[in-house]
């Protein structure tokens, strides 16, 4: 017959043992170093101790979630984007006139919520007011490229 709680004493031991080799801070181990009292003595846990505990420690070491994937790549703008910088998102062309990966001037930047310097924006926020762009006025802000 297996000794009361084992299954239990396991599943913590494990968890705890998971959590610290993971980097987290799953405090102490009451299984191996009791539970402090109020008069300063140290008992053993009970065990509903160790269940209260069990999910907090699967939380601790539950893999963290993948990040949303991508949206879908708008072909048009991987074409501009290719022509006007080469796809690099801090390309500096024209004399310094236009600026990131589908090099913007400032004043076009500005026209679709974009604040400083477009070449200094992270790619996927240039990728948003790119597209932004293309739904307002279509391919001809890229003469060059856009049409």
């Amino acid at each position: 017959m297996p000794v009361p709680g084992t299954e239990l004493q396991h599943s913590y031991l494990r968890l705890h043992r998971k959590a610290v080799q993971s980097g987290a801070e799953p405090g102490r181990n009451i299984l191996l170093r009791g539970v402090d009292t109020n008069d300063g003595r140290v008992r053993a846990p009970k065990p509903e101790e160790l269940r209260r505990s069990i999910p907090d420690l699967r939380r601790q070491t539950a893999p963290a979630p993948s990040p949303a994937p991508a949206p879908p790549a708008n072909p048009a703008l991987e074409a501009i984007a290719a022509c006007e910088s080469g796809g690099d998102p801090t390309a500096i062309g024209g004399g310094g006139i236009y600026r990131g990966k589908y090099q913007f001037t400032y004043e076009t930047w500005q026209s679709v919520g974009g604040t400083g310097d477009p070449a200094a924006a992270p790619e996927a926020e240039q990728d948003r007011r790119a597209a932004m762009l293309l739904a307002r006025d279509g391919a001809g802000q890229w003469p060059a490229c856009g049409g």
